[in-house]
């Protein structure tokens, strides 16, 4: 097995932990979008999509609830052709 593979979101238990307790909200709003996203594709999704939503969870609840509803664009640090490919997922979820 490769070390990136052995490094990986997915074969490290603890790492999708922490990927679950980030996505807890303090937006109820937000909780519920980013835990019913994650309970459908959390086990399929790739490192690159997981550094996308790791970035997002970065951001401030109200911030990332505008970026959800397709209020604002990304910009800054998660201007990021794989963030954007993931927030189109998060709003067609």
């Amino acid at each position: 097995m490769s070390e990136l593979a052995v490094n990986s979101h997915q074969s490290d238990p603890v790492k999708r932990a922490r990927l679950r307790w980030r996505a807890r909200r303090g937006l109820l709003e937000n909780d519920l979008i980013l835990t019913r996203f994650l309970d459908v594709n959390e086990q399929f999704m790739t490192d690159e999509e997981v550094d996308a939503f790791s970035r997002l969870m970065e951001l401030s609840d109200n911030l990332l609830m505008d970026l959800m509803m397709g209020k604002q664009e990304p910009s800054a640090e998660v201007d990021l052709p794989h963030v954007h490919a993931l927030l189109a997922r998060l709003r067609a979820a």
